[in-house]
């Protein structure tokens, strides 16, 4: 099924705006904002599949993630959003199965994992942004589509006999519902287990009256009332929040990296790729010159202000690394610039924490650090005399597998913290990484925030707060080994092993979600029940039924 039978991969930006959608109409009255769903079916990413029936791949949800994300920063006078459909009847479909069946193994994971990236992100700005989602389901909804509507705060269905909310991925195809959907039904809306048991195997769904009653969505009303029902509960949701009450938003210019066959630079993140080694250099200047200090010049500046720039571009280096270059397994992590312009900034993002746009830079910082720790490679930060690994960019040593601190006593090389690292920017399991290294001696996390100054390597290596502290003399060999050495293991293992490692502590249904989507699906898409030649997902569509090995493993 694999190699001879992929379509080529397609060539994929992130980088869209509402002008551009092919597949979403965004628009607006007063505090409610209306996401439609209008999925064109010749517009798809490769012309093998069409996206029928609202179904959609990653293109789609491209759209999506920039649509939630404009909605954070460009519109803070929008407090809730209805997610629905133009196509009569029909909500969403789900992922397009044709586009799964024709997609590589690595693709299908990457897939899944961006559109649970993009769907936490909508939970994410209900929790911290009051901007709350109402799925509005005017017709028949599976899979995929349910997945999204169970990322919504809550969820309408119109009870017109026939529409009905679905999640038939094992009865259909024999893979799981990749998106979290098992986990939210269980963990978010609380459906008991039997009934859920009931649901994820019955491909028709369920509606009306029982889908209320089992919990799959919170209310159902005919197609006469439908439209003014959701509107009016919109408008109930969008009076719960603490969004301003007017703008003005601050507008998401392009980032317009200069790209070449081996490098990828922004303003403030630059790229560099060795395929011979697989590996690959990411380099993050931090902020230069000064600073915006306050809310208004923080407005003014935009998205030019250096810590949304900044992580917007480390955002977009770790999705092009996951999608564009699959070969590219060790991620070495440098910093450069001055500690001190870093510390002040932080300390300017905590000053103004409350106000509206620098708690949403917050949140985006906290997302690109996440999605680092869910990006499957290996990351290892150097720290070198020059480097910033302070504050909010020291981040970037604990979210990464090792870290190596030159040294040399004839060159300074420091670390340092801020408040920063003491709870915006917490990891999927709800813990600060600070809290997550030191498990084993909670008390330790105050007593390194407590430290004056910045850290020299030997106190820093007795702090816990690196890995090692290689002298002059060790350290070209010892960083070269450690590169060359963890390019020689088995990338599968080492994916496994990571994303064991990387989330210690309580779980949540943040990492239920991830560990399912690494573990279960990862497995469940590469058996030959669901894509093997006679599996589930390859006979979808076609006249032969699925045969199966009924060994249970």
């Amino acid at each position: 099924m694999e190699a001879a039978t992929k379509s080529a991969t397609p060539v994929v930006s992130f980088d869209t705006s509402p002008d551009r959608y092919k597949h979403w109409k965004l628009t607006f009255d007063g505090p409610v904002a209306t996401l439609s769903m209008d999925v064109q079916e010749d517009a798809g990413l490769s012309p093998d599949y069409k996206l029928k029936l609202n179904s959609y791949d990653l293109g789609v949800d491209v759209e999506l993630a920039d649509a939630i994300q404009r909605l954070r920063f460009e519109h803070p006078e929008v407090h809730a959003v209805i997610v629905t459909s133009l196509r009569e009847r029909i909500f969403c479909a789900g992922a397009n199965i044709f586009m799964l069946r024709g997609s590589t193994h690595a693709w299908k994971v990457n897939f899944c994992k961006f559109t649970n990236e993009t769907r936490l992100a909508m939970e994410d700005a209900s929790e911290h942004s009051g901007l709350k989602f109402l799925a509005a389901l005017n017709g028949i909804c599976a899979g995929g589509g349910y997945e999204l509507a169970l990322a919504c705060d809550e969820i309408i269905l119109v009870d017109d006999g026939n529409s009905a909310v679905s999640l038939p991925e094992t009865p259909l195809l024999g893979v799981l519902p990749g998106t979290g959907g098992l986990t939210r039904v269980v963990d978010k809306r609380k459906v008991r287990r039997d009934l859920a048991d009931v649901f994820g195997t019955v491909a028709e769904g369920v509606k009306g009256k029982r889908a209320v009653d089992w919990r799959l969505v919170d209310a159902v009303y005919p197609t006469s009332q439908f439209k003014q029902r959701v509107s009016a509960r919109a408008q109930e949701l969008a009076a719960t929040s603490d969004r301003p009450a007017g703008g003005p938003g601050i507008t998401l210019t392009p980032l317009a990296p200069t790209i070449t066959d081996t490098s990828v630079t922004y303003s403030a993140v630059t790229l560099e790729i060795d395929r011979d080694k697989r590996s690959a250099t990411l380099t993050v200047q931090g902020p230069e010159g000064d600073q915006p200090s306050t809310p208004a010049e923080i407005l003014a500046a935009g998205d030019q202000f250096w810590p949304l720039r900044a992580f917007r571009e480390l955002d977009d280096a770790l999705l092009r690394l996951r999608i564009v270059e699959p070969m590219i397994g060790t991620i070495v992590v440098k910093t450069r610039g001055d500690q001190g312009a870093m510390l002040a900034l932080d300390e300017v993002l905590i000053e103004h924490q409350h106000h509206w746009l620098v708690r949403e830079i917050i949140h985006f910082m906290k997302r690109t650090l996440k999605r680092m720790d869910l990006t499957s490679r290996s990351f290892f930060a150097f720290i070198e005399p020059g480097s910033c690994f302070a504050g909010s960019l020291f981040e970037l040593t604990i979210a990464a597998d090792r870290s190596y601190m030159l040294d040399d006593p004839e060159h300074d090389n420091t670390i340092a913290l801020s408040k920063m690292n003491a709870g915006p920017l917490k990891m999927s399991n709800g813990l600060t990484r600070l809290e997550t290294r030191f498990l084993a001696d909670p008390g330790r996390v105050e007593g390194v925030l407590a430290h004056q100054g910045p850290y020299d390597p030997q106190e820093a290596l007795e702090a816990g707060l690196v890995s090692f502290a290689p002298d002059e003399l060790d350290w070209d060999d010892e960083v070269r080994l450690a590169v060359e050495s963890r390019a020689a293991l088995s990338p599968d293992a080492l994916t496994g092993m990571e994303a064991n490692l990387r989330f210690a502590g309580p779980e949540t249904m943040e990492t239920k979600i991830f560990g399912r989507l690494t573990a279960w699906q990862n497995w469940i898409f590469i058996r030959p029940n669901a894509v093997g030649a006679k599996g589930a997902l390859t006979a979808y569509g076609s006249q032969s039924r699925p045969e199966f090995d009924f060994n249970r493993t």
